[in-house]
């Protein structure tokens, strides 16, 4: 589409020599990402529909629920986050939704508590706070804690149908 116009002004877009820009690298351009630069610092709400890479401060709410973020090395968030997937190599200090997945790297600190489907600390990962890797569950499991207090009274007809129930819930 653009090469002839290109062909015509001597480069060479398209043709693969290295000279111009080849179909993988207009691909790779239009999957990046939007970068807040590690001299950056943002006091208000990000929200988008565009993966995210911060490498600077935030301070507020980070909001991209369709969209991938990821907190660089450098990157210090004091927010609460809302992502499809997050990947954390830097510091946040806030709650964590990920739809997807979350992904603390042995450089990354978190302090808050993370909601996702899938979590992974990798070796060394600093983190602090709680992790619900099954949120629609929760009533699902209210009510398991529930079933599980009443249960022995159900069993004490039965003698020590009651103990290998227990002991198997532990």
């Amino acid at each position: 589409m653009f090469d002839k116009r290109k062909d015509d002004e001597g480069g060479t877009a398209g043709s693969g020599d290295g000279r111009g820009a080849s179909p993988a690298t207009i691909e790779k351009a239009t999957k990046t990402s939007a970068v807040i630069g590690p001299k950056i610092e943002i006091r208000g709400d990000i929200v988008g529909d565009e993966n995210l890479t911060i490498e600077g401060k935030v301070d507020g709410t980070v909001e991209l629920r369709t969209k991938d973020l990821t907190i660089g090395q450098s990157g210090q968030v004091n927010a609460n986050i809302t992502a499809r997937i997050v990947k954390i190599d830097g510091t946040v200090k806030g709650d964590i939704t990920g739809a997807e997945k979350v992904t603390i790297s042995k450089t990354g600190r978190v302090q808050g508590n993370i909601v996702a489907p899938r979590m992974t600390l990798e070796d060394g990962a600093k983190f602090k706070g709680s992790i619900d890797m099954d949120p629609s569950d929760a009533t699902t499991q209210e009510v398991s804690r529930t079933t599980l207090k009443s249960e022995p009274k159900s069993f004490g007809d039965k003698p020590g149908a009651g103990a290998s129930v227990n002991t198997a819930r532990k």
